[in-house]
């Protein structure tokens, strides 16, 4: 049987190893920024995440536990790997702050639950950590909002000018793919979400987001491109692979919860650039399909917000877990 103190101990636990996967990227991000304003922003906020990983870890050890080392392990190799990626495409830039906006909301989300479990659990220390931490993170992705006409700039900088019509398309097949890995994550949603409500919300928006891709379909056709396989069926296989990782946790709902809410501001970081490169480009038509998307990205990411109490609920019905 699994208590709220020992619940409490493995959200700790997890918040400890996504600060720990923070870190790497944080000290690689301000020499891959391309531009200068973006650097200070990343490293910055790498001091507060020094911070951050500090404070969690002082929490873990007042009761009386540790970190994790696999869990640091697994989550550091995942920080090193997306570096890696991200320094071999050609948008270093935009695919940086997309991520990073992903990442912020990620432990945003992590922090929401984190603080409710604290509470039920009694630890009003742990509860002002998080809220403090979750008010850090959240200001960090209101700055990398902000920063999304710098990312397209540095982007498209070393772009000719007759080249950006055919760089609109790659946005747009980008886009494609990234809707090819929400629809395989929805549809395993619906089955594993561990609440009638939120099993709802993942289906409700798998039907939005196969318009969404024929939509985005239909403006490369428009433009005589195509989707790209290769990217669609690398996205399905990822999709897949974090279907199978959140069916193997004791904690599902939660981390299901909260990984997509984080895969919606992968989403509207993609499109608010997207956006961008259609409106350079005078493409009228892919601005406003794109707008239209966004609403609807923004608006499922608010929904599962707003239902961090329900996806806490499953968690602990899930596990039994007693007082």
């Amino acid at each position: 049987m699994t208590t709220l103190d020992d619940q409490l101990d493995a959200y700790l636990n997890d918040a400890h190893a996504i600060e720990e996967q923070a870190l790497p990227q944080m000290r690689a991000a301000p020499g891959m920024a391309g531009d200068p304003q973006l650097a200070t922003i990343f490293r910055e906020h790498l001091a507060e995440t020094e911070h951050q990983e500090k404070l969690v870890r002082e929490r873990l050890e007042a009761r009386g536990g540790s970190p994790s080392r696999l869990k640091e392990a697994i989550f550091k190799a995942g920080g090193f790997a997306f570096v890696l990626f991200a320094k071999s495409q050609p948008d270093t830039t935009g695919k940086l702050v997309s991520h990073a906006l992903s990442y912020e909301h990620l432990e945003l989300a992590s922090y929401e639950l984190l603080m409710r479990v604290a509470g039920r659990a009694g630890d009003e220390e742990t509860v002002r950590v998080a809220r403090e931490i979750r008010e850090q993170e959240r200001a960090m992705a209101e700055r990398l909002e902000a920063s999304f006409d710098r990312a397209v700039d540095a982007s498209l900088r070393e772009i000719d000018p007759d080249d950006l019509d055919k760089q609109l398309s790659k946005y747009l097949a980008d886009a494609h793919a990234i809707e090819a890995q929400a629809m395989q994550l929805l549809q395993r949603g619906t089955k594993i979400a561990g609440d009638p409500e939120l099993a709802r919300l993942y289906a409700e928006h798998l039907d939005e987001t196969r318009e969404q891709q024929r939509l985005v379909e239909e403006r490369l056709h428009a433009r005589d491109a195509s989707p790209s396989r290769l990217k669609d069926a690398a996205m399905r296989l990822g999709a897949l692979n974090w279907g199978a990782f959140f069916q193997a946790q004791p904690d599902t709902p939660g981390k299901l919860a909260a990984f997509a809410y984080a895969f919606e501001h992968l989403e509207i970081g993609g499109y608010e650039q997207l956006l961008r490169v259609a409106r350079r480009a005078g493409d009228a038509e892919t601005e406003r399909t794109v707008a239209r998307i966004l609403d609807e990205e923004r608006a499922m990411a608010a929904r599962l917000a707003a239902n961090w109490d329900r996806a806490l609920d499953a968690t602990l019905a899930a596990q039994e877990v007693t007082a």
